[in-house]
């Protein structure tokens, strides 16, 4: 079974030290802890990760006992461009947080991958941060993906991992023009693995998507450490609120991103192997409501 953590709230800051102490793990003490968040642009949440969010994740993990923060990530638009319209580098420097752009990595610090019977062409490539983390954390938001992706959670959330463009190769070029863009979201999550997911569904986009969107109240905060079982839930979610027909008519296991994932052993295979553990009773009413879609697919 994996333990997927349930909060009802509208507090960020509430969200995430609820739904990481429900859940009931503390795999940061002592370590060096790096965060991945969606910063894929700098449009406002569910666009981006709400500043809220990772400053109170920021204070959870040093509370928590971590030796050391960093964060990392790569955007769409150049990536310094994002986190300086967010403001993120002096918020996090006030935090002790060293930022690491993607971006500026060496050509040595993609690590490059060829899985067996992938459907990328010659394999793809990891940023060296994330293969090499003593503890991963990774924050995502709740929404749709009108780009061939259906839905970008903790699974999507992972191509930022990947460069643009990297040994005269366009990855995100092969990734967004694939038919298998779906399969392809899920072999990138093969060589690494999160500690913790947490999932900001206060703001949600239920058509669009991912930098804007048919904005929508979920009102919840998810933590997991399956990003497929946190994935299935929060497609649960979407379905419980009101979602467009690729996120309604196709059953949650039935989703490409969610199957392929769940074939290569990165999650759970199944609804009932998803165990849901509410914060509190306000939190029950709504995830036995999840749980009833989640099992009914």
């Amino acid at each position: 079974m994996s333990k997927v953590a349930f909060v009802k709230t509208e507090d960020r800051r509430t969200g995430v030290k609820s739904s990481i102490s429900t859940l009931g793990i503390d795999p940061v003490k002592n370590k060096d802890v790096l965060i991945k968040p969606n910063f894929n642009t700098a449009d406002p949440t569910p666009g981006s990760t709400h500043n809220d969010t990772l400053v109170a994740l920021v204070d959870e993990i040093w509370d928590m006992g971590a030796k050391s923060i960093c964060l990392g990530e790569r955007s769409y638009p150049p990536t310094r461009e994002v986190m300086d319209e967010k403001g993120i580098v002096p918020l996090l420097k006030q935090k002790d947080v060293h930022v690491i752009d993607f971006d500026d990595l060496e050509q040595k610090d993609w690590v490059e991958f060829k899985p067996r019977q992938s459907h990328w062409e010659n394999g793809f490539r990891i940023a060296r941060p994330i293969i090499e983390a003593e503890c991963l954390i990774s924050t995502c938001c709740l929404k749709t993906h009108q780009f061939g992706g259906v839905f970008t959670l903790s699974l999507k959330l992972h191509v930022g991992v990947v460069p643009t463009f990297r040994h005269g190769y366009q990855y995100m070029g092969e990734l967004h023009q694939s038919p298998f863009q779906e399969e392809m979201i899920a072999e990138i999550n093969q060589p690494f693995s999160p500690d913790i997911i947490v999932l900001d569904g206060i703001d949600a986009f239920t058509d669009g998507g991912p930098a804007t969107g048919k904005r929508a109240k979920g009102n919840i905060f998810l933590a997991s450490t399956d990003r497929v079982a946190i994935d299935a839930v929060g497609v649960a979610v979407l379905k419980a609120i009101g979602s467009n027909a690729a996120i309604m008519q196709p059953k949650i296991f039935d989703q490409r991103q969610i199957a392929r994932a769940s074939a290569l052993g990165i999650g759970v295979s199944s609804a009932s192997e998803i165990d849901i553990i509410s914060a509190d009773q306000e939190s029950m009413e709504f995830s036995a409501e999840v749980a009833q879609i989640l099992l009914a697919g």
